[in-house]
């Protein structure tokens, strides 16, 4: 046939898109060879199991009678598309969300500081969403960088003041979670304040940092502090981000609520009452009271020169040191070894050391280390400067006795009493409110009477009854933080003033001043064991508080989990 006498077709309808096309063999078994996606592939048997079968069937289900053909696999080789032996759509197991679903978590009528932990606490993915903030003057909500920065400025604060860092990162994480920003994580260290934000999982993160350049104890501007992300967490409340900006500008300006005058007049009186603490008189209390106001006044000028703390406390655990020897040297019946270790209660840094072990013991090990790195070299100064006037005073003739016995508890009175005027002198040095005083100085005046009663009465080691009293303080401190929704750290800093090791560590450099070290080590070592027993019994005693108190995710599955990066058992 040529190519024009090639038949065409009559018309359109000739051609068809259900025709066999040209060159293509027909089914031989008279089935339509069109598929459809719910069809069962080749091969592939469905096990029938009894009781699984409904009584109604689908239009996609096999008619009774009519089985699937079944081949031998073509070779032994897997493929990504082959199902495994053992696996049974009937039996297989629950994957994904589960049916009962993910236990809820309640984050109401709990304090906002629970809250945020219990949330930072969780993956990202089981954190629940926030509710729509209005605390913006558009739809458009907040400007992402303007609330980091608002952020990422309280947490300065906040870490500059002495707060635990995982505290820091609560407050950080209900400042973002206030205005929406609910996806961030915040990070905290020692000097350093980061914090990250991720619109959703196709959009860029948005990453700020901050550096803590000076650190400043101050408690009435860290109370303030607590009460703005108080204020910014409350649902009830609509403060705006302008408003923020200008309360926190506001804490900024504001003065310190005591004078230098003052300060220096607590330092001393802090001095004199733990001199009364430890045994010594009304001669010794002006002793160790003046020394400690000189050695203030030593420290102030040496820091308006630029020194280093270092230098600082070098120097201002000299003056109360050299009043001990003259005392000694100029033969006047006092314990003179109560007018030494009156001055170090007052440069013990007890604050610094108790921050950095509740770092350590949430799960912030960089910046534990950090401060309990700080805490030796402050230690290592006031050894320093107590060491040169012992020396001096060895040297000139000074008869200090390594062996004496301070504080024998035979006035529970007078050491109740010095006790607490301790506290008191103590919450003025840290800048605390003047509503707070009284608590604190009560809650140190019963700290010192669970010590004497387990130490001195019932003959317990001295560590325990550290810690026990610790513990006290850290219980009641944590409780009234939760009751004014503040931070504890005023509750409870100045209350561990009595539990100090100022006369172990005296003793230690006296013994090493003479000579005898071995003894001198020993009485250091008995010094560090007392701290580290203050700071882990404040610890314990803030968790064992949550333990009454209504935690987020207790009722659940999931219950309270435990500081990040630990194993959570």
């Amino acid at each position: 046939m040529t190519e024009a006498e090639e038949p065409k077709p009559q018309s359109d309808e000739a051609r068809s898109a259900f025709r066999q096309p040209s060159g293509i063999a027909a089914s031989i078994d008279g089935e339509s060879s069109t598929t459809s996606e719910f069809e069962i592939p080749q091969g592939f048997a469905v096990p029938r199991h009894a009781g699984t079968e409904s009584e109604t069937t689908s239009e996609f289900s096999l008619p009774d009678g009519l089985e699937v053909p079944q081949t031998p696999p073509a070779d032994t080789e897997g493929s990504a598309f082959t199902m495994p032996s053992t696996h049974s759509a009937w039996t297989a197991p629950t994957a994904f969300t589960p049916a009962s679903g993910f236990p809820a978590v309640s984050l109401t009528d709990v304090p906002w500081q629970d809250r945020m932990r219990a949330m930072l606490r969780m993956p990202v993915a089981e954190r629940p969403a926030p509710e729509p903030s209005q605390k913006h003057d558009d739809e458009t909500g907040p400007a992402v960088p303007r609330v980091l920065d608002l952020t990422l400025r309280i947490g300065e604060l906040l870490l500059a003041g002495g707060e635990g860092a995982e505290d820091v990162e609560a407050a950080m994480f209900a400042v973002c979670r206030s205005y929406g920003l609910d996806r961030c994580e915040p990070n905290v260290t020692f000097t350093l304040l980061s914090i990250s934000y991720q619109p959703s999982l196709v959009e860029d993160p948005v990453t700020a940092s901050r550096t803590v350049r000076r650190r400043g104890t101050d408690y009435t501007r860290l109370a303030a502090v607590f009460h703005l992300v108080d204020d910014l967490s409350d649902p009830d409340t609509n403060i705006s981000l302008e408003e923020a900006y200008r309360r926190l500008a506001e804490i900024r300006r504001n003065r310190h609520p005591y004078p230098t005058w003052v300060l220096t007049v607590a330092s001393g009186l802090l001095a004199g009452g733990a001199s009364l603490l430890v045994g010594g008189g009304l001669t010794v209390f002006f002793a160790a009271m003046f020394g400690s106001m000189l050695g203030d006044r030593l420290a102030w000028l040496c820091a308006g020169r630029g020194l280093p703390e270092f230098y600082q406390f070098a120097v201002a655990a000299m003056p109360p040191a050299a009043m001990g020897v003259v005392l000694t040297v100029t033969h006047v019946d006092v314990k003179a070894s109560a007018v030494i270790t009156g001055g170090l209660f007052a440069l013990l840094p007890g604050r610094a050391l108790v921050a950095g072990v509740q770092d350590g013991l949430t799960g912030f090990y960089i910046t534990a280390a950090a401060r309990l790195l700080e805490v030796m070299y402050f230690f290592v100064s006031i050894v320093a400067g107590v060491l040169v006037v012992l020396y001096f005073g060895v040297q000139l003739g000074a008869e200090l006795n390594p062996d004496a016995k301070l504080g024998t508890g035979d006035e529970p009175f007078v050491q109740i009493f010095a006790s607490m005027l301790l506290s008191l002198a103590f919450a003025i040095l840290l800048q605390q409110e003047r509503a707070t005083v009284l608590a604190v100085t009560l809650n140190g005046g019963i700290a010192w009477c669970v010590y004497g009663a387990m130490n001195y009465a019932g003959d317990i080691s001295p560590v325990a009854s550290t810690a026990a009293a610790a513990g006290l303080v850290g219980l009641f401190g944590q409780l009234m933080s939760r009751y004014r929704f503040a931070s504890a750290l005023p509750y409870t800093t100045a209350a561990i003033g009595p539990l100090l090791p100022g006369s172990a560590t005296y003793f230690g450099l006296l013994g090493i001043a003479q000579g005898e070290v071995d003894s001198g080590l020993l009485s250091l070592s008995n010094a560090v064991a007392l701290a580290m027993a203050i700071a882990i019994g404040v610890n314990l005693g803030g968790e064992i508080s949550r333990l009454f108190l209504k935690v987020p995710g207790a009722a659940s599955a999931a219950g309270r989990r435990a500081a990040k990066r630990t194993r959570g058992f």
